[in-house]
């Protein structure tokens, strides 16, 4: 990924959580015969205890993805790159001071992202499939008011359910994350960014900040 300095996002912790608030991912994996392949899917990261240890990505794919067949031989998995999307948008130049007063300004678009590399490797073990589709239910049910249970469906369906997926676990060798936010113009046009976010596409406080670069105490 081009990595412009100012653009960088320092640190593992600041990267984990990027990826715990867009935990839906883009997975990249080369089959055998060297062809690229994406699937989309939600991850939980399950963080490392210290520095030293790896990080892990916990997910699950359909038993009939192609994906499957292609990692049933290696034991230490296949190289796969892991893109997890964070806010992004198109920065119009009509919101700039500067366009007022020279016109010379330009578009560009405004995103954050973090990759994760590492190794993948199948898991088709019913125990472990039970456990990984209960804490993915409990991530994504958690802040409703009556949140939705595996429970709450005969144990028969969800044995069949999980007898159509294999589990996934990503090993992560390395994190890099960007933030491409105009950190390198003007206070002025990071308000006016900030601002024509909230105005014009309805974001939120906090992903217009994000996006705009500022901090919410520079507003």
């Amino acid at each position: 990924m081009y990595q412009p300095p100012q653009f960088l996002i320092d640190g593992r912790a600041e990267c984990q959580r990027v990826i715990e608030a867009a935990p839906f991912a883009t997975l990249v994996t080369r089959d055998a015969s060297g062809e690229l392949s994406a699937d989309h899917l939600p991850l939980l990261l399950a963080p490392a205890e210290d520095e030293c240890a790896s990080d892990i990505l916990l997910g699950h794919i359909a038993r009939a993805n192609p994906l499957v067949r292609e990692l049933e031989s290696p034991l230490d998995g296949i190289e796969a790159l892991v893109i997890f999307h964070g806010p992004q948008a198109y920065i119009t130049p009509s919101w700039y001071p500067a366009k007022r007063e020279h016109g010379k300004v330009v578009p560009t678009w405004n995103y954050q992202v973090v990759h994760a590399h590492g190794r993948l490797r199948l898991i088709d073990d019913p125990h472990w499939l039970r456990e990984m589709v209960t804490a993915l239910t409990e991530r994504f049910e958690g802040e409703r008011e009556r949140p939705w249970r595996v429970e709450d469906a005969p144990d028969d369906y969800i044995a069949a359910m999980c007898r159509a997926i294999v589990g996934i676990e990503i090993t992560v060798d390395r994190l890099e994350g960007k933030r491409k936010a105009s950190q390198h113009k003007s206070l002025d046009e990071r308000r006016a960014i900030h601002q024509g976010l909230q105005d014009e596409y309805g974001y939120g406080e906090q992903d217009a900040a994000c996006l705009s670069g500022i901090l919410l105490d520079e507003t």
